[in-house]
Formats: C-alpha cells, sequence, structure tokens
C-alpha cells in the first residue's frame, strides 16, 4: 500500500501551473497513454522542439512526468503517484464545497418560521 503524504503548497502551485495550459495537459494524456520520446511529442505540435522541452520541463518540475534517458533519446511517462495526489487533493475540495452545499440545502428546506427567529 502507498502512503501518500499531502501535497505543500509549492507542490500545489506547481501542479496547477503546469496544468494550466492545454498542450501540457495534452503532453500529460499523451504518456499515461504510453511513454514517448520528447521527438515523438513535439512532432505533433505546431511549436519548436524547444518549446516541447520548456513543457516537458514544466510538468517535471511539478512531479506530474518522469523523464529518463535511453541512448540519446529522452522518453517520457506520466508519474502516476502524482496524478493521484492531485487527484485526491481535488476530492477533498469537492468533499468541502458538497460538504457547504449540503449546509445550504439545510438551511433552504427550513420553514421561514424557523429561520426567522436567529
Amino acid at each position: 500500500m502507498v502512503v501518500q503524504k499531502e501535497l505543500s503548497e509549492a507542490e500545489i502551485d506547481r501542479v496547477f501551473h503546469a496544468l494550466a495550459t492545454s498542450t501540457r495537459r495534452d503532453i500529460l494524456r499523451r504518456t499515461i497513454e504510453q511513454e514517448q520520446s520528447v521527438s515523438e511529442l513535439a512532432a505533433d505540435y505546431d511549436m519548436s522542439f524547444a518549446a516541447v522541452q520548456k513543457h516537458v520541463a514544466v510538468l517535471e518540475a511539478a512531479h506530474l512526468i518522469v523523464k529518463r534517458a535511453e541512448g540519446r533519446e529522452r522518453l517520457v511517462r506520466a508519474n502516476p503517484e502524482m496524478i493521484a495526489r492531485a487527484r485526491a487533493l481535488l476530492a477533498r475540495y469537492e468533499d468541502l464545497w458538497r460538504a457547504r452545499i449540503a449546509r445550504l440545502d439545510d438551511l433552504l428546506a427550513q420553514p421561514a418560521s424557523e429561520t426567522e427567529g436567529e
């Protein structure tokens, strides 16, 4: 069983920054499906190889992907542990909002005579 520690504020900032652009989200999606070289990733974007490398570096700094060398190639794959930690953070936010909505629903369900005395 893997023990997941909570993300630090700096880690949260890096994760959300990394996911803030569609190109990085697409790179993450593609590397979840299968490991790919940076060259393979770059071939599908209308931008320079260096620009794709920078996107990969942002994802790597957020620990959302892992890059490894194989010969002259740099292979990229998604990091499921960090993705799970980010998902757990979002689930906690969702729980907070659901609890607030439930409290509001309870308040709105009370007859007006009960809430007027408060």
